[in-house]
């Protein structure tokens, strides 16, 4: 059973740390493609970080020069370093991975990913 689970998340004073893990499993030997993808209270989900086979990565404007995506191949994990936190961070992060026959691409399109995990809140306080 394919399965993401979140972690890391928690409440933070602005201006401050936290970095969010996601396990994959399920997978066997499947490539996949992951990313990370945040949801503000009553606003739509939108994509954040992704990272292609690569290693190179795309970020939402919003995040750039303040997050950084990184992942574990050998273990199927993605990180997000997210420093510098602002009031608007807050919210539903989610984990999401597809499926891939070849290389991973830097798609940051929420209806591009087939599997996601249950989220874990990040609340920033000013």
């Amino acid at each position: 059973q394919v399965q993401l689970v979140e972690s890391g998340g928690g409440s933070v004073q602005a201006g401050g740390s936290l970095r969010l893990s996601c396990a994959a499993s399920g997978y066997g030997t499947v490539r996949i493609c992951m990313g990370w993808f945040h949801q503000a209270p009553g606003k739509e989900r939108e994509g954040v970080a992704v990272i292609d086979s690569a290693g190179s990565t795309s970020y939402a404007d919003s995040v750039k020069g303040r997050f950084t995506i990184s992942r574990d191949n050998a273990e199927n994990t993605l990180y997000l370093q997210m420093n510098s936190l602002k009031a608007e961070d807050t919210g539903l992060y989610y984990c999401a991975a597809r499926l891939t026959l070849g290389y991973c691409t830097r798609t940051l399109t929420v209806s591009a990913y087939s599997d996601w995990g249950q989220g874990t809140q990040v609340t920033v306080t000013s």
